[in-house]
């Protein structure tokens, strides 16, 4: 298992880690972002990858709403959320509201 902190590498020689979290002080809902390089026994570092892990409560369902960056002007656009997801439960409904203009 390894203990986390934020932009603090942790090196390993197996190519799967457990992520161990203090049920204290757990990693807050929401999205966490995780990254990983690799090194050649040439000493090559890789380009990075990452993974967006979302950490949800286990007793409510977890929206996830995806759309488009941008939308043309004046022409209909799709939101998308098949990526929401309850833990023992399944989704009936779809609430979508839509918030007005950010500041």
């Amino acid at each position: 298992m390894a203990k986390f902190e934020i932009n603090v590498p942790f090196e390993t020689d197996q190519p799967t880690v457990v992520v161990e979290v203090d049920p204290r002080s757990p990693l807050a809902r929401g999205r966490h972002k995780f990254q990983l390089e690799v090194i050649d026994d040439s000493g090559n570092v890789s380009l990075p990858d990452t993974v967006d892990v979302i950490v949800a409560d286990r007793e409510r369902p977890t929206a996830v709403i995806a759309g488009p960056q941008v939308a043309d002007l004046g022409k209909n656009f799709e939101l998308n959320g098949s990526k929401s997801f309850d833990i023992g439960g399944v989704i009936k409904t779809y609430r979508y509201t839509y918030l007005g203009p950010v500041r």
